[in-house]
């Protein structure tokens, strides 16, 4: 697995609360590429439980679409927005036991439509929640003007 450079930090009003590592309320998510995968070791804090040590299955959405919107950056090259997001739970999280594995993969492309495909696995490596992201694409070139798209080979250069 490489680790990817995160190049929206130090852009003007980044505060995203799924990778800004400065968002104190945020989920610091860090990233991976791992051949067509984007992947995400996350350690769950306990202020994100819902219940009894379970990770919010608001938070568990939340993790898949930021996922899925790295994968996007990563293997489409541009940046969109969701446009519908399908969660299915089979087993709960715990805030308690350790990090999880979140991998994603582009399934299919519909015109300008991204179809991606996320899982996540528990501390045991057995997958809990599967979800499906859409996400409307836009060319990089529009990405770059106005969704603060920084151009796919920034995701590479070595962090500071």
């Amino acid at each position: 697995m490489k680790k990817l450079n995160n190049p929206f930090i130090g852009g003007k009003d980044y505060c995203c609360f799924g990778c800004a590592p400065h968002n104190e309320s945020g989920l610091k998510m860090e990233f991976y590429e791992d051949g067509d995968e984007v992947v995400s070791l996350w350690d769950a804090p306990d202020h994100f439980q819902g219940y009894n040590y379970i990770l919010h299955g608001g938070v568990r959405a939340t993790l898949i679409d930021e996922l899925a919107a790295w994968v996007v950056f990563i293997k489409l090259k541009t940046a969109g927005y969701t446009t519908k997001l399908e969660v299915n739970y089979s087993g709960p999280v715990y805030t308690n036991r350790g990090k999880i594995t979140l991998r994603g993969r582009l399934r299919e492309m519909k015109k300008n439509i991204a179809v991606v495909d996320v899982d996540i696995y528990d501390e045991k490596d057995k997958i809990v929640t599967s979800g499906t992201a859409e996400y409307f694409t836009i060319p990089e070139r529009i990405a770059v003007k106005k969704m603060m798209y920084p151009g796919y080979e920034n995701f590479y250069q070595a962090e500071d």
